[in-house]
């Protein structure tokens, strides 16, 4: 009985250290896991960008339907927080218009923003539409963070339940990239 209980009693020292070595990984995991966020988001998006929205590869509530291509030029000032891992600041299109650009820890970033005649119906009516550009970086043979030019995701576009007397909101997703210019 001796025998069987000094076995049972080392093994589960055997198992106490390396348990106890996970369960402080896990831990130190989670206590620096909001300021490794921050390295998906930083550095902030500022420049000059090429913005592409591939009409080619566009879809109408779900279903492939060619749209036309939307190429402009953006200009970007944002800045990101060092206590916490987020990033804000404003986007100019050279269309016009401006909005404001979030990213969260996700590494994320958002471009939002209403457009008041979006959506033309057939009785000579319009709705209007919200739009949003989401995307994130390219990391693909770039060396680090800091090097990435290429930022891939989709435009999306919204119209609202009832625009046009449709009971349906017409949405309108559109493959997008975003490739800094200078």
């Amino acid at each position: 009985m001796k025998t069987k209980l000094s076995r049972i009693s080392r093994i589960a020292t055997s198992w106490a250290l390396p348990a106890t070595v996970v369960v402080a990984a896990a831990g130190a995991t989670l206590v620096m896991a909001p300021h490794a966020g921050a390295a998906f988001c930083d550095p902030p998006l500022n420049g000059t960008f090429a913005a592409h929205s591939d009409g080619a590869w566009a879809k109408t509530n779900d279903v492939f339907h060619d749209e036309t291509p939307a190429v402009s030029t953006w200009t970007a000032t944002t800045s990101c927080t060092a206590d916490f891992p987020n990033c804000a600041g404003q986007v100019a299109s050279n269309q016009g218009w401006s909005a404001p650009a979030t990213c969260q820890a996700g590494g994320m970033w958002y471009v939002k923003r209403h457009l008041d005649h979006w959506e033309h119906c057939g009785d000579g009516t319009e709705a209007p539409g919200d739009q949003l550009f989401y995307f994130s970086p390219q990391l693909t043979g770039a060396p680090s963070f800091s090097a990435v030019t290429t930022f891939t995701g989709v435009d999306r576009t919204v119209g609202p339940s009832g625009g046009c007397g449709i009971n349906k909101p017409l949405v309108i997703e559109i493959p997008f990239q975003l490739t800094k210019i200078g």
